[in-house]
């Protein structure tokens, strides 16, 4: 109703706030949705802004409450068209690749986009914008997880599994549970701090109840499986993907700390070079410069606890090129607690 008498009127209504959290890792998503121009990424922290951009559905809006509701604190958005073909995936992943994000899902569980995407992150971590990718299957068995693993197979794709299931109980797309553990994966602040038991929000239940033998069977093939324990939804352990490298096993890269380790400690001391080194001289004078700042960023890692130790860190010239400078390092990452065993001896 509308009134004629001066004043201060309001009215308001009532809806859930999702906003986003503190997360360091920014997510990119590469989603349908209702509106939005399709391959233009838009980066939003919040779910109210998310919904202004790409409007109300069950796929892009679905997944950015999911997101905010576990932890993201931003994410990058770019709308898939409504096609959903490889080819229109392939466009918003190339969208993707120049933003600065951390972590990326997607709205699909067909296996050839999952490898589109698993090439779209290497490719962007190959030239220095390291990321990983989140995925999840759509009703998938034990068996077909695994299967799906290795037709990914890198240390960059986290395949998550079981399904979740809505309020209501009705099972959810993969997708969704890959969201939010990709969100808790963003929100966290250490990088050699394991997944095991981390608080995935926004998750009502699971599809399956895995037993051990089972949750063994997905570890050692390449997938994070989920648990539902008193009514919280987390990972058992955190694992990539990459389970075999040229044609034999290898668990090298099975621990997802390992990754995201890498990921922390190269970036930094390249961040720390280029902003320090932007002009000067490959001598002597300039090496030790560098081998000096090289080991400053080590120390932090080390004091962090991100990293055990490092080894000697070199610095010469190229025999090539006299205007470039080799630097060479090795460090060990800091190993995550997955178990405890205890060995007890009984006097009677």
């Amino acid at each position: 109703m509308v009134h004629e008498r001066p004043g201060v009127y309001s009215v308001y209504d009532t809806s859930a706030a999702v906003s986003g959290g503190r997360a360091a890792r920014i997510v990119g998503v590469a989603a349908r949705a209702a509106r939005g121009d399709v391959g233009v990424p838009v980066t939003v922290t919040g779910y109210a802004a998310g919904v202004s951009v790409f409007g109300e559905d069950q796929s892009m809006s679905a997944l950015l409450r999911l997101l905010f509701t576990a932890g993201a604190g931003a994410v990058t958005a770019v709308r898939v068209a409504d096609g959903g073909s490889l080819e229109d995936y392939q466009e918003a992943f190339d969208a993707l690749e120049k933003k600065d994000v951390q972590i990326v899902v997607c709205d699909s569980a067909q296996t050839e986009v999952q490898q589109a995407l698993r090439t779209a992150v290497e490719s962007a971590s190959a030239v220095r914008r390291e990321r990983i990718a989140v995925v999840g299957g759509d009703g998938d068995s034990v068996e077909e997880l695994i299967r799906r693993a290795k037709e990914l197979n890198s240390e960059r794709v986290v395949l998550v599994g079981p399904d979740a299931l809505d309020s209501g109980g009705n099972r959810l797309p993969g997708v969704f549970a890959a969201a939010a553990a990709a969100a808790v994966i963003a929100a966290s602040g250490d990088p050699a701090v394991p997944l095991n038991g981390a608080e995935i929000r926004g998750l009502c239940g699971l599809s399956e109840d895995y037993d051990d033998n089972q949750i063994d069977l997905l570890v050692r093939g390449g997938v994070t499986p989920l648990e539902c324990v008193g009514g919280t939804v987390s990972p058992v352990r955190g694992i990539t993907t990459r389970t075999v490298s040229g044609g034999g096993p290898d668990a090298s890269w099975r621990e997802l700390t390992t990754i995201l380790v890498a990921d922390d400690v190269i970036p930094a001391v390249r961040a720390a070079l280029r902003s320090k080194f932007v002009r000067g001289k490959n001598n002597a004078r300039g090496r030790a410069a560098i081998r000096s700042q090289v080991i400053v960023e080590l120390e932090r890692k080390l004091a962090a606890e991100i990293i055990d130790g490092y080894d000697e860190v070199t610095v010469r010239p190229s025999e090539e090129d006299p205007t470039v400078c080799l630097v060479e390092f090795g460090f060990s990452v800091a190993h995550g607690l997955n178990q405890i065993h205890l060995t007890v001896h009984i006097t009677i």
